[in-house]
């Protein structure tokens, strides 16, 4: 969706962490414009553009419509829910799975999420160039741990069990990138089944063709 201008305005780059953001912006029928981000890591003058928005130059970054940015995916999830005052992505106060769904939306946000930050660009956090390598393999399998663990908690045929959260959003998203679908189908079946049975879901369709197409 583009082009609204009195909506929300997100600030993303396809199939990157904005994805997570534009799906739940496309589940609750939010209007919003997509405002693209060039490669962060690449593309000259990309972070001073995005800067500009938000110091960070991270994507997901959302401007509200009361031009509020907003940073940070967790809080943007928590947020729109209440915002919308939908319980359908994030359990209530009182609902049962809300427990567990705040300790693993944190876990992913705090713990796997940063895994990328550090491993995609190693070069920002390690000096020397024949150490990166070895930064960014050691990175990826502290990744793969932290995956196992998640699908020792995953229930099915969603990661709550029978309710579908945001937390179904985080997974199709993030077993996308390293170690990709492959990986995951192989060494965690239980997150892999749930990011498949995500794809399908027909509120997303169109979500999934334009940041996976």
């Amino acid at each position: 969706m583009n082009g609204n201008t009195s909506g929300y305005t997100l600030w993303g780059r396809p199939g990157w962490g904005s994805a997570i953001v534009e799906a739940q912006l496309d589940w609750y029928g939010l209007p919003f414009a997509f405002e693209p981000v060039e490669d962060l890591f690449k593309t000259p003058g990309a972070k001073a553009k995005l800067e500009k928005v938000n110091p960070l130059a991270q994507v997901p970054t959302l401007v509200l419509p009361d031009g509020t940015v907003m940073s940070e995916s967790a809080a943007i999830t928590l947020l729109l829910a209440d915002l919308t005052g939908q319980d359908s992505l994030v359990p209530a106060a009182g609902a049962p799975e809300r427990a567990s769904f705040l300790r693993w939306l944190v876990f992913l946000v705090a713990n796997i999420y940063p895994t990328f930050t550090y491993a995609d660009d190693p070069s920002r956090f390690v000096s020397v160039n024949n150490a990166r390598d070895p930064f960014r393999a050691a990175t990826d399998a502290y990744a793969q741990r932290l995956w196992r663990q998640v699908e020792s908690a995953a229930g099915t045929p969603w990661f709550l069990g029978e309710r579908f959260s945001a937390l179904d959003l985080y997974i199709d998203v993030m077993t996308r990138w390293r170690p990709r679908r492959g990986w995951f189908e192989t060494e965690t079946p239980k997150l892999f089944a749930i990011a498949r049975k995500a794809d399908q879901r027909p509120e997303l369709k169109e979500t999934w063709r334009r940041n996976f197409p």
